[in-house]
């Protein structure tokens, strides 16, 4: 664009155009017409300075680096999960296959499964109860065998705690009562020794002469225990009670023998009168056992054995 073009242009406009006429007559310098940038961040033109890297060490598992007369009981206080870089031994769990070894203990999950007792070695069982010792009072003198203990307690409660994970505290194995009692503690004649083993059946045990009663009905063990308590004196009280049907019962509905008042005894009695001198009273007990055992255990070899010489002994032929 010229600049007598200009000047016609803006000939009839007054204000601009002196000001229009000097700008467009000045010179224009090239490095005004460079395109400048707008910079929001200053940027450092500082070098940094490197610093020297330091390299960890990688220190071996901890099984490797622990000592052999260690405490246990500080490495595993308590029960956990399996860890198999804090146990120092090898362990193998799980089904191996085919060709190969059983896993080993790292990145086994059926050890990380199971329960385990690391916790609970005999050298911390130990220190444990030297710990919880000052907290027990010494055993009662007189309690030393387990006849002393049946003798001054012959009622015997158990019953069972369960702690486990779950969403209830409650477990049903847990009301269940079990009493034992020595039925030789509860002072019974013969009638009424006879009709308890009649009311409990199968619950009395011969060989150790202890009758068992088990409780699970009520919700709660302390009802179950008061049950078995009512249990055991309904039980006592009716084998005291004669009826008087009771009196018809003769020998032949005995369901063992028995020596007092029988016809045994009888033939011993005269035999012990027709001869000159009476035999201990060692021999008679003797042969009462004798017989006693023939009928009540059954005939075999010792008991006829034992029979033929107390027989022996009681008419003196020995």
């Amino acid at each position: 664009m010229s600049e007598m073009w200009v000047r016609q242009l803006y000939r009839g406009v007054q204000g601009f155009r002196l000001h229009t006429a000097a700008a467009l007559t000045s010179e224009i310098n090239p490095a005004e017409e460079e395109f400048r940038t707008l910079e929001l961040k200053t940027v450092r033109q500082e070098k940094r300075t490197m610093r020297d890297r330091k390299l960890t060490p990688i220190l071996p598992p901890r099984y490797k680096r622990q000592k052999l007369d260690q405490n246990w009981g500080n490495v595993w206080p308590t029960a956990r999960t399996f860890h198999p870089a804090t146990v120092p031994f090898p362990v193998r769990q799980g089904y191996p296959a085919t060709g190969q070894p059983t896993p080993d203990k790292w990145g086994n999950a059926e050890l990380m499964k199971i329960p385990n007792f690391l916790h609970l070695t005999p050298p911390i069982i130990k220190q444990q109860c030297e710990v919880l010792k000052k907290f027990c009072t010494p055993w009662p003198a007189g309690l030393e065998t387990p006849a002393k203990q049946n003798k001054h307690f012959p009622v015997t409660v158990s019953i069972n705690s369960y702690l486990h994970s779950s969403p209830s505290l409650r477990d049903a194995r847990a009301r269940i009562v079990t009493m034992k009692v020595s039925v030789k503690s509860l002072e019974l004649d013969n009638h009424g020794r006879d009709k308890l083993l009649r009311l409990v059946k199968d619950h009395h045990d011969p060989k150790t002469d202890t009758l068992t009663l088990v409780a699970d009905r009520c919700p709660l063990s302390s009802q179950n225990r008061d049950y078995c308590t009512y249990l055991l004196t309904v039980l006592y009280t009716e084998a005291m009670k004669t009826e008087p049907w009771e009196h018809e019962k003769n020998v032949a509905d005995y369901e063992r023998y028995v020596w007092e008042g029988s016809l045994s005894e009888a033939a011993a009695r005269a035999v012990f009168s027709a001869r000159d001198d009476s035999p201990p009273e060692h021999v008679i007990n003797e042969y009462a056992k004798a017989v006693v055992e023939l009928h009540n255990e059954g005939e075999d070899d010792s008991s006829v054995s034992r029979y033929r010489e107390s027989v022996l002994k009681l008419v003196g032929l020995t």
